[in-house]
């Protein structure tokens, strides 16, 4: 496996490592992605995924929207996975200096992870839409149908959904991690959506791996390409 050999060697002489990850790294969690033939998109609703995960559907048929996020978005019972444990290891030891995610479980913050960018928001956050209050999960899970705040305001995922930007603030911030890091490791991701996806273009290094099972768009820039499940490459770290 010479290929698990040099990753493990730049892993040792890095010191400045960012982990750019997606879907792939919280499926071995027991969280279905979205692509994948299993995944949510391809399975049958009354209406499309990403038609419910709108930020129109939202506005227009809460009660709707709710009830398929709480039955297909939220996965309490699951548990980091060591992919999760070795990343926040690494940043413990000095050398992973951020975690730039596309998923919104929290499962990198459960597994001791610290600076974890979070580009599509996470479960556990949810804010009144009226009076910009905060609210953990429970809000969400506890109410009957529309989760409402004191105020009689919305309460609304923390969660970019279709329609909605990324957080300018955050993509520049990931952008600028990703331009200084020595080392960038891309996992789980197919690289398709944007303009997370874009992110990859700030590394300016020679030591760019890619973990994922399937191809990718970026496959040929990558300096180490490794197509394996992600739980197969760090249960060796």
């Amino acid at each position: 496996m010479a290929g698990l050999a040099k990753f493990l060697e730049w892993l040792d002489i890095s010191s400045n490592i960012v982990f750019f990850g997606g879907a792939g790294v919280s499926t071995e969690s027991g969280i279905p992605d979205f692509r994948s033939v299993d995944g949510l998109y391809n399975q049958n609703y009354t209406y499309p995924p990403e038609v419910i995960l709108s930020h129109s559907f939202f506005m227009q048929k809460q009660e709707e929207f709710f009830k398929f996020y709480k039955e297909k978005m939220i996965f309490l019972d699951v548990k980091p996975n060591v992919t999760h444990t070795k990343l926040a290891k690494l940043e413990a030891e000095g050398k992973v200096k951020a975690v730039v995610t596309q998923n919104i479980d929290g499962l990198h913050h459960m597994a001791g992870s610290e600076n974890v960018m979070e580009l599509h928001g996470s479960v556990h956050r949810n804010y009144c839409m009226k009076c910009g209050k905060y609210f953990g999960i429970e809000a969400i899970l506890n109410a009957a149908s529309i989760p409402l705040c004191d105020c009689g305001g919305l309460i609304k995922p923390d969660v970019v959904l279709y329609e909605e930007g990324l957080d300018q603030n955050l993509m520049k911030a990931a952008a600028q991690s990703i331009a200084r890091a020595d080392m960038l490791i891309v996992g789980g991701t197919s690289l398709s959506v944007y303009p997370a996806a874009g992110l990859v273009d700030y590394y300016r290094g020679d030591r760019l791996v890619l973990i994922n099972k399937s191809t990718t768009p970026y496959d040929k820039y990558a300096n180490l390409l490794l197509q394996k499940g992600l739980g197969e490459v760090f249960s060796q770290v």
